[in-house]
């Protein structure tokens, strides 16, 4: 490989070069992308703990819905927030007025949701576009190097496999570089963009269910 490498053109180092840096990039991303979201699930997990053992949602502080970290907490407390920006009182004899406040409710929810599927979604965009660009980066480098080499043997005027193969061989070089890089981005990005999915789904339903809660504590209440 390094035969190959001191073989390439100025151009095809380049190439290789750059691919190099995008390997770095992909696994760190890859590895960060892992523990962040394995971290998320933590705090969810922990969180849904806290709340099963509170029997009111809506008796909780507002602005620190018991202890708590995360996605699933986030939600949980803009839902609280919103509830009580129509007044301290829980449960309320007018039809109208509780069905306003719970629209409101849902709306910060939605927001919520919205805010946290931005923060699982990160550097997702990164690694994409490694996955995306790494194999045309290398086959860029390839036809410029077999273009080179070709060029080169028109210049001097003989045409030999002796001297075609070095300049063939180092260009080749940057497409294995680019397939190096893609390959294990591509399978790192699936699995990630599908623990992100899954996230995203539970993060859903888990809105969801707070909506339902406050809506039947409330009712509640007021009856």
């Amino acid at each position: 490989m390094f035969t190959y490498f001191a073989q390439s053109n100025f151009a095809g180092k380049v190439v290789i070069f750059i691919l190099g840096i995008c390997s770095i990039i992909a696994w760190t991303v890859m590895l960060g992308k892992y523990l962040d979201l394995s971290k998320l699930r933590s705090q969810n997990r922990r969180y849904e703990r806290v709340l099963s053992k509170e029997s009111q949602l809506l008796a909780l502080d507002p602005e620190r819905p018991g202890r708590g970290s995360g996605p699933y907490y986030n939600i949980v407390r803009e839902a609280i927030e919103a509830f009580y920006r129509y007044g301290d009182d829980v449960g309320s004899a007018d039809t109208h007025r509780a069905t306003l406040r719970m629209g409101h409710v849902e709306n910060a929810l939605q927001r919520g949701v919205a805010d946290q599927i931005i923060r699982y979604e990160a550097k997702m965009v990164v690694l994409g576009s490694i996955v995306t660009g790494a194999p045309f980066l290398g086959l860029l480098g390839t036809v410029w190097g077999v273009m080179d080499a070709f060029g080169g043997m028109a210049g001097a005027g003989s045409a030999s496999l002796q001297s075609l193969a070095p300049g063939v061989s180092g260009a080749l070089l940057t497409t294995v570089a680019g397939l190096v890089v893609a390959i294990p981005s591509v399978f790192g990005y699936n699995y990630l963009l599908q623990q992100t999915k899954i996230s995203v789904v539970e993060l859903e339903n888990f809105a969801s269910t707070v909506a339902d809660r406050i809506e039947l504590e409330s009712q509640a209440a007021s009856n």
